[in-house]
């Protein structure tokens, strides 16, 4: 692995202090690819702190531009930046924050038939997407791809977030649970009102968004345990946290 500069050991001390991360826990940091669907409301607390993490390459896909009604919640954009890419803003956000981080913009949207090229030279991809078509392309492409995925969803005061790793045993043998085996099938086109419809309050994407980027960067360094096979459910209303968890169940893939 790449050696960390006098600056950087300087930037991540904090980080290195720990002994479940370390010195070679930030040099892992440095050279992970992490590919991040989705520049707002959930992408956008995890663009930030993977960055001042130090994670060597981020991949941003988004094809949608900053409107002022993100801004509540899309705490990367800012007034400065409505009409841009969101892909554009959030690289200059990153490069404000961290210019040791190197950025991979994808102007366009995660779809099947898009999946390969995207996913390709990441290690680990994190889904803040905000669409059910979206969400099944991620979690299929990746399993087939072999990539860990962390996954994230929000509404209103609710959010919820998850680690997928379908293609890989647990402790007993048995292969851990996939995307489909939580949510078998997307819901009904209009069933599960959209945040323009219902609303969303603006910190919460900030609290599942920062779960979702402390679950990466377990996976890359190898601290603590992830969040696999387990379903973190946060109810902001009445603050409380529970975890649930769920097991495979397609026998097709036993």
């Amino acid at each position: 692995m790449e050696p960390l500069s006098p600056e950087e050991i300087d930037r991540y001390k904090r980080h290195i202090l720990l002994p479940e991360i370390g010195g070679s826990g930030q040099q892992k940091l440095k050279a992970a690819r992490i590919l991040v669907i989705g520049a707002g409301g959930l992408g956008a607390p995890v663009l930030q702190y993977l960055a001042a993490a130090g994670v060597g390459t981020i991949g941003i896909v988004d094809d949608d531009r900053v409107s002022l009604s993100n801004l509540q919640r899309q705490v990367i954009h800012d007034s400065g930046t409505i009409g841009e890419l969101k892909t554009q803003s959030a690289a200059d956000a990153i490069a404000r924050l961290n210019p040791h981080v190197r950025v991979i913009r994808f102007e366009e949207r995660f779809t099947a038939e898009t999946a390969e090229r995207l996913l390709s030279g990441f290690d680990v991809v994190i889904d803040g997407s905000d669409n059910f078509d979206t969400r099944y392309a991620v979690a299929d492409a990746t399993e087939v791809a072999r990539l860990p995925l962390v996954s994230g969803a929000v509404g209103r005061f609710d959010g919820s977030l998850t680690v997928l790793k379908p293609y890989e045993a647990g402790p007993d043998g048995q292969l851990y649970p996939s995307y489909r085996d939580l949510f078998p099938a997307p819901p009904p086109p209009g069933l599960v009102p959209s945040c323009a419809e219902a609303g969303i309050v603006g910190a919460l994407t900030g609290v599942i968004g920062t779960l979702m980027a402390m679950e990466a960067i377990k996976l890359v360094t190898g601290a603590g345990e992830p969040l696999v096979g387990r379903l973190m459910l946060y109810d902001s209303l009445s603050a409380r946290f529970d975890t649930i968890r769920y097991r495979r169940a397609r026998e097709a893939a036993e």
